[in-house]
């Protein structure tokens, strides 16, 4: 990101290309989404040994699984043999795992158990194959509370270290009381991820978009900006959590570098939002909600909950397919403008993603426009 030399205050934003351009989105898959911690599953979602839980993850196949020991690990899915993808939709595997192609044989901890027939005939344990080395390739994950992360090339630092700036921000919450309460699945959504992070961390198009969804004025709310955490928060002056049609508390809505966000919705909920890239004009999105202080909520009011936020989410998803759109504009080619005031935390999250991608000298080129 640059500031305009002749005006300061001109910041100018991420251009077209890191949103729609297919070289841009293989750079990002080996760079943003490989080398940080990637929120990718909730862990209540596994519920039992043998659950296991497909995702893609910038392009690669990561398989998520619980062992019977109900430890949460994560691998390459694929066969160490020819490498066929082995699970293909969430199901529970039993106590194995085994490849449709050839009935190579894994334990839930991804250890090697059988080859069948690999050695010829009736040859299941040939001299010198070591089934100890051929296993399934583990991926480094980290579980907090209920969220699964990965880092796929495992460059990222201690996820405790990583994290800090977010823990600072949600120190008061015990997220010992943390309970499950409901899921919102929009399934795929035709815009680039990004656009779902920067909207969600940006508060200015709140009272302009969500005007029939939320009562929270643009003038109560603040920005956050402290390294790999980002967002916003507002502090409504006269909270009202009984209004059945829209949000009116204070609240801080988060992000950790790059795809986890958080919103805390005083004085017991909180929403989380998984939004996995599918590819350069395509993200999938749930978002779970929770209550923070082992309050329970009845059918009306979870009902309630739901529509409230479904409306939000929609919302959002019409300007950001619409972002998406504009970005094939070549009025679009430098990226538009930022608000010095209120898109602090969209500067900040945008520098992140040059800074990982910066290495590509030929797709950077021209990032003087930046």
């Amino acid at each position: 990101m640059q500031k305009n030399q002749k005006n300061k205050n001109t910041i100018l934003g991420l251009p077209s290309k890191y949103y729609n351009h297919k070289t841009f989105w293989k750079k990002e898959c080996d760079t943003v989404l490989s080398n940080n911690w990637l929120f990718v599953a909730f862990a209540h979602e596994l519920k039992n040994p043998g659950d296991a839980y497909p995702v893609s993850v910038a392009g690669k196949p990561i398989l998520i699984i619980k062992d019977h020991k109900n430890k949460i690990s994560a691998f390459h899915n694929v066969c160490s043999h020819r490498c066929l993808k082995l699970v293909n939709e969430k199901k529970n595997l039993g106590k194995i795992i085994i490849c449709p192609y050839h009935s190579w044989t894994y334990d839930l901890e991804g250890k090697l158990k059988a080859a069948p027939h690999i050695g010829g005939p009736n040859k299941h344990k040939p001299k010198g194959f070591n089934f100890k080395k051929h296993g399934l390739k583990p991926v480094r994950i980290h579980i907090w509370n209920d969220w699964i992360f990965i880092n796929i090339n495992g460059k990222a630092k201690n996820f405790n270290d990583y994290a800090k700036p977010l823990f600072s921000k949600l120190k008061n919450i015990d997220f010992k009381k943390l309970k499950y309460i409901a899921t919102l699945d929009f399934g795929k959504i035709n815009t680039n991820w990004k656009f779902l992070i920067e909207n969600f961390i940006e508060p200015y198009h709140v009272q302009f978009v969500h005007k029939k969804t939320t009562n929270q004025p643009l003038k109560d709310h603040y920005t956050i900006v402290d390294g790999l955490c980002y967002g916003s928060g507002v502090d409504v002056n006269q909270e009202d959590n009984h209004n059945k049609n829209a949000l009116s508390v204070s609240s801080k809505y988060l992000s950790l570098f790059p795809n986890f966000i958080i919103g805390t919705y005083y004085p017991n909920q909180i929403g989380v939002y998984l939004n996995i890239p599918i590819n350069a004009e395509a993200t999938s999105q749930k978002r779970v909600i929770y209550t923070i202080d082992g309050k329970s909520m009845s059918k009306e009011e979870i009902d309630i909950t739901k529509k409230i936020w479904w409306s939000v989410h929609k919302e959002d998803h019409e300007m950001c397919e619409r972002l998406q759109e504009g970005r094939n504009s070549p009025a679009s080619g430098k990226g538009g403008l930022l608000s010095p005031h209120w898109e602090k935390g969209v500067e900040t999250f945008q520098k992140l993603i040059m800074q990982d991608t910066l290495k590509n000298k030929k797709l950077m080129k021209g990032k003087k426009n930046v």
